[in-house]
């Protein structure tokens, strides 16, 4: 290539020509050129090169004057930074092209509308610097939509050139390490896509939040794509397993609804070159269904997936749909820069710094400090704004707390025990949970600033005023090798990919009643009875269920993208599902379940697991869950879920709840399907022989096993000191049931929380010949140096 070309034509580019074109430009002739050949289509266009920017500079004498005002700004002082930033925008953009380079862009520009028609074109800024693997600099220049006749073509060009001199653009370059002189612009000028009539978006070939590799991530709304770009929407956001995409399996894992308030479209009556578009609001019925569907969603994903495996790196891709031919195309793609860049995943140690005065103490639960603010409050309904910094104090939660209980450092409760509500939300949420603290909420003073420490053993300590903490943290791949298999109790879907990360053999408990609780939220017999509730539950439901069919077909695809989330976060290792273990006090707390629920004095031993799936009253809500695990496993292929039982109290109810699966569709043996039974209740171990000619094995349940045999209340403050896994009666009927599975060669594990808190339970079951313990996240650092003998660095 001649480096004093004006300009290039996109198929005439390659990656390789970055320091001629930038990076947006390079990469689109890289797209025409590889990828265009394999469906990949990208609208046409031309760049104008570095050296043309770098000429129109010299010919207007603004190169030396603009650099010697750059080199002695200081960007401390904000008011001086921003005036001689907008003296050199006005200067660039009131130059004159020479005629020899004004008539080649006007010519190229005329045979680009000879290409493609009546079009305008969108003009973008494509800086060297840019779309690198550690730099996006992404937004730092402008880019200039729905332009067209050659004035404002050529306009819009110095505007862009002008745009590299922004305030935010120089502060970005020092930030970033290059000097002003190296950061070359190149403009792109490319046929618009009429996505104003559709919708566009962003999307990524690996998830953003946890860096994980086995899904696209993709975001939709309507109109022009600047708005999600700039974040001034909240688009739709979808999940697309790689793992699915060309198998004839549904590869749309989940999705969300945006509210997609408001779209960007053509200005029909521009004033000038800043005026070309408009933003408006979008009508309700649009505002309330989903962008993409999943044959859409499908062609993005292996777009991406194509785009990934060229560039052998993880891709931030922007697209748009023309509303006119339908066709979606490809306008941007870089590398992404912050997760992939994360080479390493660490587990961490929390450890106190300094001692303080003592407010209160109670049951710790995991092994982190949290600190901030106090949020005292008797009951959900008291609640304010809540923020990040602030620690929750209140008497005892429930699952309306839950999305509360995501917002904050830490969580102190008056009653509780160890595997109470707060305490196993707040493992799953991997955050600190002091419980059972009798008096927290007198004792400690709204929006006092406190210390709330699980790092020093059982007793966990809210401490007055911000102690310093150390957080140590272990590299995983420095992990010691165990002879063992470790997997986790994962709750909610939306960490699978992160959790992932950390080293386990698969997911030994998913509780499908967390997903109804987080991602659902409705009783399953309301949705069932839509039509005939009260015009205010039915108008709270309508809003929940925006984007779906029907209130019943939330239901279910609400549940089986949860499972399927899990399950592709961990594919192809085995993710046991638990089907629902709401108690009847629970489910009342889902919306309308008050219209269905009984009022139970010890709901903890009522109606709840196999015993209501068969009841009359709950068997079409469970065939539900039944029609979900089918969707997760067959349709999206993912054979790696497993069923698990809950509370199967005697041998009628393991035939009887297994009949009534079958009759739903979910047969033990049935596309690789095994069956497991928790092993909770006494009677499941005295008759586990019994018990597992119906099952593929049992995972232990401490927490019920052992209140059920001891006679004690888990969730009871008052007798949580009596709670003891390794009491001796609980560990001889955990050993019959171990020595029965071993005995038939079936799977034996633990999900309860007993290992996650002692190491040495760990230790004792592995010696019992437990073929796994599933432990909650923030357990499987001290657990896995434990079991290896080593101490923890």
């Amino acid at each position: 290539m001649n480096d004093t070309e004006t300009l290039l034509w996109f198929e005439d580019l390659s990656i390789s020509d970055i320091s001629s074109v930038g990076g947006k430009n390079a990469s689109l002739g890289e797209l025409i050129n590889n990828l265009q050949p394999l469906g990949v289509q990208v609208p046409p266009g031309f760049a104008l090169t570095v050296s043309t920017f770098n000429t129109y500079l010299e010919e207007n004498s603004l190169s030396e004057s603009i650099f010697a005002e750059l080199d002695k700004v200081d960007l401390d002082d904000l008011s001086s930074l921003q005036k001689i930033s907008g003296d050199i925008r006005d200067k660039v953009a009131n130059g004159s092209f020479s005629v020899s380079v004004e008539n080649e862009i006007v010519n190229a520009y005329e045979q680009l509308l000879e290409r493609c028609g009546d079009i305008t074109v969108a003009v973008r800024s494509s800086a060297t610097a840019e779309d690198l693997p550690n730099a996006s600099f992404a937004g730092q220049q402008d880019t200039l939509l729905n332009v067209s006749g050659k004035n404002d073509l050529l306009k819009s060009i110095k505007s862009i050139y002008a745009s590299l001199f922004t305030a935010r653009a120089i502060s970005y370059r020092n930030h970033q390490g290059f000097t002003h002189r190296e950061v070359g612009l190149s403009v792109g000028v490319q046929m618009m896509v009429r996505s104003d009539l559709s919708s566009s978006g962003v999307m990524f070939s690996i998830d953003t939040e946890s860096g994980s590799d086995k899904v696209v991530f993709i975001s939709a709304s309507y109109g022009l794509g600047e708005l999600i770009v700039q974040g001034e929407v909240n688009p739709d956001e979808y999940y697309v397993d790689k793992r699915a995409i060309g198998t004839g399996h549904k590869s749309v894992v989940t999705k969300r609804l945006g509210s997609k308030l408001e779209k960007m479209i053509y200005n029909s009556a521009p004033k000038n070159i800043k005026d070309l578009v408009l933003k408006i609001p979008v009508e309700e019925k649009l505002q309330n269904s989903f962008v993409l569907n999943e044959e859409e969603l499908e062609y993005l994903a292996k777009h991406a997936m194509a785009i990934e495996k060229h560039y052998k790196r993880p891709m931030d891709i922007e697209w748009a749909k023309d509303g006119n031919s339908e066709t979606i195309y490809i306008v941007q793609a870089r590398p992404e820069t912050v997760a992939s860049q994360d080479k390493s995943f660490t587990l961490e140690k929390y450890i106190l710094k300094e001692k303080g005065t003592l407010i209160v103490r109670g049951r710790s639960v995991g092994q982190k400090i949290g600190q901030g603010r106090a949020l005292v409050v008797k009951n959900i309904d008291d609640i304010g704004e809540v923020n990040k910094e602030d620690v929750l104090v209140t008497d005892m939660t429930d699952p309306d707390w839950e999305p509360v209980m995501k917002k904050v450092s830490a969580i102190v409760t008056n009653r509780g025990g160890r595997t109470c509500h707060a305490a196993i939300i707040a493992r799953e949420l991997g955050i600190p949970a002091i419980v059972g603290c009798e008096d927290a909420t007198t004792r400690i003073s709204n929006k006092q600033l406190i210390t709330a420490s699980c790092a020093e053993g059982d007793t966990g300590n809210v401490y007055d005023g911000a102690l310093n903490f150390d957080v140590l943290k272990h590299e995983i791949d420095k992990m010691p090798k165990i002879d063992f298999k470790i997997m986790m109790n994962v709750g909610d879907p939306s960490q699978a990919l992160a959790l992932s990360k950390i080293p386990n053999e698969g997911v030994g408990l998913a509780r499908m009643e967390f997903v109804i609780n987080h991602m659902i939220g409705i009783h399953p017999q309301a949705c069932l009875d839509y039509p005939r509730l009260p015009k205010d539950i039915k108008d709270k439901i309508e809003m929940k269920t925006r984007g779906y069919g029907s209130p019943r077909d939330f239901y279910v695809k609400k549940i089986a993208e949860g499972m399927s989330l899990l399950a592709v976060a961990f594919w192809p290792k085995p993710v046991i599902v638990r089907l629902s273990d709401f108690k009847s006090n629970e489910y009342a707390n889902l919306l309308g379940g008050d219209l269905y629920e009984p009022t139970e004095e010890n709901p903890m031993i009522g109606f709840r697991g196999a015993s209501r799936y068969v009841d009359d009253k709950f068997k079409k809500c469970f065939e539900l869950e039944c029609e979900a695990i089918k969707i997760a496993r067959e349709q999206h292929g993912l054979i790696n879920i497993q069923v698990m039982l809950p509370f199967v109290r005697t041998l009628i109810e393991a035939r009887s709840t297994i009949s009534v699966m079958e009759e739903f569709g979910i047969k033990r043996g049935e596309h690789e399907l095994k069956l497991i039974m928790m092993c909770e209740i006494p009677s499941n171990a005295i008759l586990a022989k019994e018990f597992l000619e119906y099952f593929d094995g049992f995972s232990i349940g401490s927490n019920d096993l052992t209140q059920l045999t001891l006679g004690i209340d888990r969730d009871s403050g008052i007798v949580a000191n009596s709670f003891n896994e390794q009491d001796p009666a609980v560990l001889e009927l955990m050993r019959l049931a171990i020595t029965e599975c071993k005995a038939q060669n079936k799977y034996i594990g633990i999900c309860g929380q007993g290992p996650s808190d002692y190491p040495e339970f760990a230790k004792w079951l592995i010696e019992q010949g437990i073929y796994s313990v599933s432990l909650t996240p923030d357990s499987v650092l001290n657990t896995w140096f434990y079991l290896s003998g080593q101490k923890k660095e």
